[in-house]
């Protein structure tokens, strides 16, 4: 059995489906709104490298790297928010967060 486009995308949409699934049903903790929002953008790496690889393109494979570029440095940013909202609130319950003042 060969894998195909088919395979790639219809994987790529349950990844991101179930990301979309975590971030509407688990609103409290931030740590796994931030996982979803990675799920999210993995799931679309995937279908980039699967339509990059189907056309024999290499621009949807470059374009993957500047995307995961561009998520760990969100990620990193996310965390380093986080531990400053954990140190100050002693929480990281979405729901308490609203005392914030900008």
């Amino acid at each position: 059995m060969t894998l195909t486009l088919a395979h790639f995308l219809v994987l790529g949409a349950i990844l991101f489906a179930l990301g979309v699934f975590g971030m509407f049903w688990n609103r409290r903790n931030l740590i796994i709104l931030l996982m979803c929002m990675e799920l999210m953008l993995l799931a679309v790496n995937m279908n980039f490298v699967a339509f990059s690889a189907w056309s024999g393109d290499v621009a949807g494979q470059v374009f993957v790297f500047f995307i995961l570029t561009v998520a760990a440095a969100e990620a990193a940013i996310g965390l380093a928010i986080l531990v400053l909202l954990f140190r100050n609130l002693n929480t990281i319950n979405v729901d308490e967060l609203d005392q914030l003042k900008g």
